[in-house]
């Protein structure tokens, strides 16, 4: 029998069931959707019993097909649900969150990428509570400028869009997107609005070298944001 112990970080604790299945249970009456469950993360039990949660706007069917994502992919009469933010909003109230984060599936399908179903839920949130930090993670909306200004110009602490592997991975991981674009989105955000935080992020452990993660840093650091 091997007695070795194991670290604390690598064990799973145990949360609270009765918080995390309220937040459960709102977000199912809401009829709204989060990264947490779409992505099936692992975390979630630890992010419900605190009752936070990334809403996931624009449905739960993605136009793109990254490699990583567990979200479903989806090109054929997705539609658009407009009471989406009143939802979200009705949500936020109800868990008393002081901190949201607003994310979404990516909308080619859609003119402006969804981004008036961002500005609306925002708005929806500020008239809740003022006080409320909103961070939204965006997709690239196809390097359409004209909406990123559109919504980097709301009440808004943290502006995030991830760049998610190297660029040398794009072709295989993230094969309908593209690693310029994702980097002119972050420094359009960066010039448009320089007092925002603007951050990026990204995953390792999928083929990529160290001396690629070491260029992409510094090519973040070309344009003075987070990573």
């Amino acid at each position: 029998m091997n007695s070795l112990k194991k670290p604390e970080w690598l064990k799973k604790q145990l949360f609270s069931h009765s918080k995390e299945n309220f937040v459960k249970n709102i977000i199912k009456t809401n009829n709204i959707h989060t990264v947490c469950s779409e992505a099936r993360c692992p975390n979630i039990g630890e992010c419900f019993s605190k009752k936070t949660a990334a809403f996931l706007l624009l449905g739960n069917k993605c136009t793109r097909n990254c490699r990583f994502c567990n979200i479903s992919a989806n090109n054929i009469d997705l539609g658009i649900d407009e009471g989406e933010p009143f939802r979200i909003s009705s949500a936020v109230e109800k868990l008393k969150l002081k901190y949201v984060v607003l994310t979404s599936v990516t909308r080619d399908d859609l003119e402006d990428g969804g981004a008036h179903i961002f500005i609306e839920t925002i708005k929806r949130i500020k008239k809740i509570n003022k006080n409320i930090l909103i961070e939204v993670l965006v997709p690239d909306f196809s390097g359409n400028f004209n909406v990123i200004e559109k919504i980097l110009k709301e009440d808004i602490c943290v502006f995030n869009h991830n760049l998610e592997t190297v660029k040398r991975l794009y072709p295989e991981i993230r094969p309908m997107a593209d690693y310029e674009r994702s980097l002119e989105v972050l420094k359009f955000s960066k010039e448009f609005r320089a007092n925002l935080l603007i951050k990026t992020g990204i995953m390792v452990g999928l083929g990529e070298q160290k001396n690629e993660v070491i260029e992409l840093i510094d090519n973040v650091k070309k344009i003075n944001i987070d990573a």
